[in-house]
């Protein structure tokens, strides 16, 4: 049988394949995270109809002669080139700029992807459309899911310490006085307002005073600078003297007085305008209003007090060799032996960094594709004639005797 028959039926094979893989492409084209693949051919064992011969005194060499028998398939490439983003709006898509891949599990198996369009399921879990649970690093660097709990009542925490900064003008006449306002949480979560005054009494020496609940003012401790404007001790109403820059002083509200640390470690005492600034630590009850992610992975939880809590950070991983990665269907890939191992860590430390109410859109070219089909098409034609010709060789052998 004539051996350009089977080199064209190899061919046809080959083009046909090669089809698939264009049109599993193009029903792509806008599936979110998808990446395109690519055929690669190479030709088959080749038939040595006369080997080479080196150069003689009286001939020289001769090229061997050798009929290739067809071609195969080579390589089936993934190509993870990143694409461009498309904004959504939605909190919940994410995209990664730069290289790496959402980590996802599914029991003890992990799975790579991405496509960052994801959801909270039932239980408040970070989820892919398929369930899959969306991994992430804890507060101590320990990967798990990601729950959050839209419900979460944050617990008031009392304050603890109260911090002065800024100046006490020393341009300032004896007897000056200055107020400000500042808030502690009790330790019954309620908010009171606190107002303090600062008078002036000597050199280098203010007194400071706090708001009765009956509305007087009783004096609670004398504040002394030194030459370069800083303090350097405080004395309180019962006359003990603390050298340095803190000091507990009971601070009186309508439930009673609580003994709170005061630091005037950055009070000044120089010449300038006085603004010196009271805030106090502590935070009263909140509700989560909302969460948001970082460029860096962070999951934020914003409650309604305020406050604004990490509660984790986004895993990414990296391979050595990402067109190593085996495809597992939805928009998922799986390690492989050729992929090498996951490097799995935060986005930013060699890795893509996340951009939040977005998604990354396949990487597939129409054009391209459409040109790839073309090609494949006429490829395919032209090893249908192969066997078209090779058939009527065969018929004019047959037709030799009649």
């Amino acid at each position: 049988m004539l051996r350009s028959m089977y080199s064209a039926i190899s061919g046809i094979r080959n083009f046909q394949t090669k089809l698939d893989v264009i049109g599993n492409n193009i029903a792509n084209v806008n599936t979110f995270g998808f990446k395109k693949s690519r055929v690669t051919f190479k030709d088959t064992i080749n038939q040595t109809l006369a080997g080479a011969s080196g150069a003689r005194a009286n001939r020289g060499g001769v090229n061997p002669m050798q009929v290739g028998l067809g071609a195969t398939i080579a390589t089936i490439d993934t190509i993870h080139t990143e694409s461009s983003t498309q904004t959504t709006g939605r909190s919940l898509d994410l995209a990664i700029n730069g290289d790496g891949y959402f980590v996802v599990r599914q029991g003890n198996a992990l799975y790579y992807t991405r496509a960052g369009n994801f959801y909270l399921d039932n239980e408040g879990t970070l989820v892919n459309a398929d369930g899959l649970r969306v991994q992430a690093f804890d507060a101590n660097g320990n990967l798990g899911d990601v729950t959050i709990n839209v419900n979460a009542v944050m617990p008031f925490i009392p304050t603890n310490s109260v911090t002065v900064s800024g100046n006490l003008s020393n341009n300032a006449g004896n007897g000056f006085l200055y107020s400000q306002q500042f808030e502690v949480v009790t330790d019954t979560g309620s908010v009171e307002r606190i107002n303090i005054y600062f008078q002036k009494t000597g050199t280098d020496q203010w007194a400071l005073y706090f708001t009765q609940p009956d509305g007087t003012v009783q004096p609670e401790a004398t504040i002394t600078f030194d030459n370069n404007g800083r303090v350097v001790s405080i004395t309180d109403k019962g006359g003990n003297t603390v050298n340095g820059s803190a000091i507990s002083l009971g601070v009186p509200v309508a439930g009673g007085t609580y003994t709170y640390n005061f630091d005037f470690n950055q009070l000044t005492h120089v010449s300038g305008a006085n603004d010196a600034i009271v805030t106090a630590d502590g935070v009263t009850e909140g509700q989560l209003e909302s969460f948001s992610f970082g460029p860096r992975g962070e999951i934020n939880a914003v409650y309604s007090n305020g406050s604004v809590v990490t509660l984790g950070t986004l895993a990414i991983a990296k391979f050595s060799n990402p067109s190593g990665l085996m495809k597992a269907g939805g928009n998922l890939f799986q390690q492989s032996l050729n992929s090498g191992t996951p490097n799995i860590g935060v986005p930013g430390d060699g890795r893509g960094t996340i951009m939040s109410s977005a998604l990354e859109m396949s990487n597939v070219d129409l054009s391209e594709e459409f040109t790839e089909m073309i090609v494949a098409q006429r490829g395919f034609q032209a090893n249908t004639r192969i066997i078209t010709t090779s058939d009527e060789i065969l018929q004019e052998l047959v037709n030799l005797k009649r």
